[in-house]
């Protein structure tokens, strides 16, 4: 038999413990013990391992009772999204038993082959450090004891079962009589659509069905509804090498891929572009009509006096950047089951951030009522934003199921996951940036180009992001924007960590490192000349409440001794600094429709308020009081929604965290919440659990006021109990007081929502993108070396402080930070796509598209800043995004102070490196930007305006936290 050992666990035996992830032994996912020894199960053949012990998560419990290791992972913060938990833990194991105290280098050899693109490894190397506290049944270090369930390290609720296998996600799953489906995509990158026939494939034995075009709605869908641009299966054209043409069901997934190859297509290439300034030229192939100049979004923003503010510079710089197509590269892959009930209503499965746009997308393109569809939300094995809206497989799923009547699986290959894409958009950005001779910004200019692929996505959004998000940390006083996001002949970008900003925020913090430099004030010093301040209306509109950036700075220039180290390290070794922050949430709901009609007739347009509450909850009391159950449709993807919301439940209702259970995968069951993206489920969903929690609470106290004696006003919760807040000593219990309700009155239920305040933002076009109820803000400092002789990189150290506002679990706020520090160094140094001449992508998998392993992982400081967001549920606001942003320019920074040259194109290579320390030494000067060196231009006044670049205005008018947990490093 050909049979993988990893196909016969999952598909035979139901041990979906071990996962698939790339299926050619780059991630790690499928690790078990073979003989005690970790392997990858992908690679091994099923009859290979004849008679050998397999040790899979399943096992690696006795008794009831968990390994310590799996203790380990649970307590010290090793698990976020959990798809490659059950590996690391099985590599873990084996160590441990060879080496019982193991070293960091010890570990990061063990694990070197499994990835990880959640945690960034130090919860793991502190879990793997530190496993033998949880041996011999030890208790847990972290105290679960109190009556504050907020502000507290408390342990993932979901974490068990991620260590133990018991986690189903979506690919897991399996029905009585599924089959599976597959997508086939366009070989070609441009091209129309001449004849289909898929007659052979149909006739394969085995074969359930095949669907193209003409058997599947025509109607066009997307994420805005203003940009709807794609169809279930293309029509007419393919856009992208990849672009969806037709869909196979068949027995098995094998078959079903055989079948993909006999579908005869033909279909006649036309020329394509791959570049912005190529599809923006004069004459070049069109991909949308619709479209002119293929120009699929255009902003045009200028806020105070751009001319003025530079008349009045002392020092004028101007710097052309280059961002990098990057993939969120999830280790799980996409997925989806459809099947149909009785009564025709649609039950989805599916891998999704945003259970409700998937829902609504389904009833938008099938025409079905939102009543007769279902969405269920197993785990999530990462997102990042590749699953923030409908994939194909959402799509194709239920179509091929209601075609056979039987469940269909539909899963997504590595390689699809990478033609489907939605990641970072490239970006071409030329910077201008005014000065005083103290560092005070007086104006600064953006010009971008974004590359976008073959369709919208989340296009319309990021374009207005890049530009929108610039003035949110320092005071810009004059500023102007010009960005174009264009169609080119790739796989769609969407939505990707920091949504349109990393990028745009690498340049100009690389920009004011510059600046800094050539007029020769600290870079540390530049920051704080300029950093927001509180309750602040930026230049562009947006209104800044709670800000402690300006502490953020000076804690991380204290505890990096960048004094000490700043221009005072050898050559090879580097220092640098990068500042960043990102949104509690959208303001305007970056993308939806109105769902009173999405099955009748076209969506409405976007409009300036929300139809409907961003968060909404409800909690239920169990009738014996002794549990709470907090129902909304807020996504866990391994970021922590569920444990957050459930600490903010129980601090409202005034229980145990450890009666609460939080329920979110199921749109029958729980009410509409948008979903986790743009880093809004703490703040948005969290003010819904914690009404709803409240409304709890206020039907109590007039039944525990009546047993007290007292008047309702007079008590409060808190510990499992009611009491007189003067007299805490008098108080009743508080599942009695449930119980009691429940008696009389029946349910007890609360219920609650979130709409961001009124008034965010201007009256402009565009003004509604980047507006928030509360901004996080946070600076990175970088301390690396570069081998002068190869140009590598190797970061050494990350020294982070974040204004989060209140951490409500401080454990997963470092958490996210440090999985944000390695996720954006390796965008920085190695993470690309890689297309040839023809569109197609020559890097879609995990072996050529170069993700930091635990090997590259540096030594990470994280800690948090006093700060308190009114806004936010009991202070709290953002972290996940927002840590990403100062990452890129501080690795950037440091690299230029080890070698003395500027790398202004993304990622930075050893080659880029090499080339441009080579330039430095023949003309005494080191920018690498596309072959020419940059200007500083001292004293000169701006004459005029200066003209936009000709193929962007062609489009024209078309605190330290340790006294709370709350630092986190690697002992």
């Amino acid at each position: 038999s050909n049979e993988t050992l990893l196909d016969v666990l999952r598909d035979k035996l139901g041990l979906t413990g071990a996962k698939k992830g790339c299926e050619i032994g780059d991630c790690g996912v499928c690790t078990v013990l073979v003989d005690g020894e970790p392997m990858n199960a992908c690679l091994l053949l099923a009859s290979e391992v004849e008679g050998r012990e397999i040790t899979t998560i399943e096992g690696l419990a006795r008794d009831g009772a968990l390994h310590p290791m799996q203790r380990a992972f649970i307590e010290e913060g090793a698990v976020q999204c959990g798809y490659c938990s059950p590996g690391m833990i099985l590599g873990a194991k084996a160590l441990v038993e060879r080496r019982p105290d193991p070293s960091v280098d010890d570990i990061k050899e063990a694990l070197g082959g499994n990835l990880c693109r959640c945690t960034g490894y130090h919860g793991i190397l502190r879990a793997i450090r530190r496993w033998k506290k949880y041996a011999d049944g030890a208790p847990a270090p972290i105290d679960r004891e109190g009556d504050n369930s907020v502000g507290r390290s408390l342990p993932r609720v979901d974490a068990f079962d991620k260590v133990t296998g018991r986690a189903k996600y979506t690919a897991d799953l399996a029905f009585p009589n599924m089959a599976h489906g597959r997508i086939l995509g366009s070989p070609v990158a441009h091209g129309r659509i001449r004849r289909i026939d898929a007659s052979k494939a149909e006739a394969l034995p085995g074969v359930l069905a095949v669907l193209t075009a003409k058997d599947v709605p025509d109607v066009l869908y997307g994420v805005s509804p203003a940009r709807y641009d794609e169809h279930v299966l293309a029509r007419e054209k393919v856009r992208f090498v990849g672009d969806p043409i037709a869909a196979a069901v068949a027995e098995d997934e094998e078959t079903a891929e055989r079948a993909l190859k006999l579908i005869e297509i033909d279909i006649e290439e036309i020329p394509a572009v791959f570049t912005p300034q190529e599809a923006m030229r004069e004459g070049a192939p069109q991909l949308h009509d619709k479209y002119k100049g293929n120009v699929n979004t255009f902003v045009d923003q200028h806020f105070g006096d751009v001319e003025k503010g530079f008349a009045e510079a002392d020092y004028i710089r101007e710097e052309t950047f280059i961002g990098n197509h990057t993939n969120q590269a999830a280790m799980e892959p996409h997925a989806a089951v459809a099947l149909w009930e009785g009564d025709g209503t649609l039950v989805l499965h599916t891998s999704t951030q945003v259970p409700h746009y998937v829902h609504y997308t389904l009833a938008h393109v099938l025409k079905m009522p939102l009543g007769k569809i279902r969405v269920l939300r197993p785990a999530v094995g990462g997102g990042f934003g590749g699953k923030a809206a409908a994939s194909p497989l959402d799509l194709c799923a239920p179509l091929l199921s209601r075609r056979t009547g039987r469940p269909v699986k539909m899963v997504y290959s590595r390689k699809d996951v990478f033609h489907y894409n939605r990641g970072r958009h490239k970006q071409h950005m030329r910077f201008k940036l005014g000065v005083k001779k103290d560092g005070r910004i007086t104006a600064f200019e953006s010009r971008i180009a974004l590359d976008g692929g073959a369709y919208s996505s989340f296009g319309v959004a990021t374009a207005y992001y890049a530009g929108s998000m610039m003035p949110t940390l320092y005071h810009i006083p004059n500023y102007k924007y010009e960005g174009a996001r264009v169609y080119t002949n790739k796989p769609a970008c969407g939505a990707f960590r920091g949504h349109g900003v990393p990028q745009p925020r690498f340049a100009f913090e690389c920009l004011l490192n510059m600046v800094a430099e050539e007029i020769g004030v600290d870079p540390v010093e530049i920051r704080l000349k300029n950093a927001m301040d509180r309750n602040t209306r930026t230049v562009n509109d947006l209104d800044i409440r709670s800000c402690e950036f300006k502490a953020t700075l000076e804690a991380v220039r204290e505890k990096s001794e960048w004094a000490a180290k700043y221009g005072r390290l050898a050559r090879g070794r580097g220092i640098g600094i990068g500042c960043g922050g990102f949104v509690s949430g959208a303001g305007y709901a970056i993308y939806r429709g109105d769902v009173r009609l999405s099955h009748e007739k076209e969506p409405q347009a976007f409009v300036k308020e929300a139809v409907f509450p961003h968060g909404n909850a409800i909690v239920r009391i169990l009738e014996d009081g002794m549990a709470a159950v907090c129902l909304i449709g807020a996504a866990e993807i391994g970021q922590g929604a569920a444990t957050v919301l459930s600490q903010i439940c129980a601090e409202g209702l005034g229980i145990p965290v450890d009666r609460v259970r939080t329920r979110a995968e199921d749109t029958d069951i729980c009410p509409i919440d948008l979903g986790a993206y743009s880093s809004r489920v703490t703040l948005m969903g969290g003010n819904a659990v914690l009404m709803a929690a409240r409304e709890v609470v206020k039907k109590l106290l007039p039944i525990a006021a009546r047993e007290l004696g007292c008047r309702a006003s007079e008590l409060g919760v808190g510990g499992g109990r009611i009491f007189v807040k003067s007299d805490r000593a008098r108080g009743m219990d508080w599942a009695e007081a449930a119980r009691r309700y429940f008696n009389a009155r029946g349910p007890l239920v609360g219920t609650g929502w979130y709409k961001p305040p009124k008034g965010l933002g201007g009256d402009f076009k565009g003004a509604a993108v980047g507006t928030s109820p509360a901004y996080s803000f946070g600076s990175s400092v970088c301390e690396l070396s570069v081998d002068l002789e190869t140009g590598r990189v190797s970061i050494e150290k990350f020294t982070d402080y974040h204004d989060c506002g209140t951490p409500i679990n401080p454990m997963a706020v470092h958490g996210q930070v440090e999985g944000a520090i390695v996720m954006g160094a390796g965008e920085t140094l190695m993470e690309e796509m890689v297309f040839d001449g023809k569109g197609r992508l020559l890097n879609p998998n995990l072996h050529e598209y170069l993700l930091m392993t635990i090997k590259d992982a540096p030594e990470i400081f994280s800690g948090v800043v006093d700060s308190y967001e009114p806004e936010g549920p009991f202070g709290a606001k953002e972290i996940g995004e927002g840590a990403t942003l100062p990452v890129l320019g501080a690795v950037a920074h440091a690299i230029a102070q080890a070698t003395g040259v500027w790398i202004t194109e993304l990622p930075i290579t050893p080659e880029k490196i090499l080339f441009a320390m080579k330039g430095e030494k023949r003309a005494g000067k080191g920018v690498w930007q596309e072959g020419r060196r940059s200007k500083v231009v001292r004293r000169r006044p701006c004459r005029g305006r200066k003209a936009p670049d000709p193929a962007l205005r062609a489009q024209r008018g078309t605190e330290d936290s340790e006294r709370n947990a709350g630092a986190a490093t690697l002992d």
